[in-house]
């Protein structure tokens, strides 16, 4: 029986969030018109849509996470089990860099953050997930390197700041987010490319692409 895959996480998470903007988009045309019987949602109904995907998303993610856990293979020998805790570690902390990246960094430096905004909500929801999905792709990735001596000792200090964004998923989605929350982003994400780097894992960043997303 085949186990979900991280490609699978992000389709789950971002159909959601996709399917929160169609809900937002169709509330929008249906408060537009004018005839009778019309219904009109408000900004606040609009909002409740966006944070129910946005749960929706993060406990099917933690679902598959378990899911994928289990079907990894173990390798036998320890020369075998190094190179795959390294590619394990670059392949999860690329996801959570292009995410950060992509889906963080991008559009809050583009203004698509700030109140009044065109597509603030959307944006901020999509922020929303990836910041979760960011976190815990690098809890996971900080997981592999525990397979690899060198990557262990040299992400070792990056823990502390990895569980610093535990909590700035829900922040960036509520549209609290400031400066600092994003560089602290950046910065967590350029210490664990640093300590791959330094221990032969570089890391680059890895955005889901649309064809991912339709798994």
């Amino acid at each position: 029986m085949s186990h979900p895959t991280t490609s699978v996480r992000i389709r789950r998470a971002l159909t959601a969030a996709l399917l929160s903007c169609a809900l937002l988009a169709g509330a929008t045309a249906c408060g537009s018109g004018g005839g009778s019987g019309t219904v009109t949602r408000s900004q606040d109904d609009d909002v409740s849509v966006a944070v129910a995907a946005f749960a929706e998303a993060e406990g099917a993610a933690a679902a598959a996470d378990v899911q994928a856990a289990a079907a990894e293979p173990s390798p036998s020998t320890s020369a075998e089990r190094q190179k795959f805790a390294k590619t394990r570690f670059v392949a999860n902390a690329g996801l959570a860099a292009g995410a950060t990246y992509q889906w963080i960094v991008k559009p809050y430096q583009a203004g698509k953050f700030k109140k009044g905004a065109k597509g603030r909500t959307f944006a901020l929801v999509k922020a929303g997930l990836a910041g979760a999905f960011a976190y815990n792709r690098l809890k996971a990735a900080i997981n592999n390197a525990k397979g690899d001596p060198l990557l262990s000792k040299a992400v070792a200090p990056l823990t502390s700041g990895i569980e610093s964004l535990k909590g700035l998923g829900s922040k960036l989605r509520k549209g609290d987010a400031n400066d600092a929350d994003i560089s602290n982003f950046q910065n967590v994400i350029g210490g664990v490319k640093g300590a791959g780097q330094s221990a032969g894992a570089p890391v680059e960043d890895q955005v889901p692409s649309l064809s991912q997303l339709r798994g």
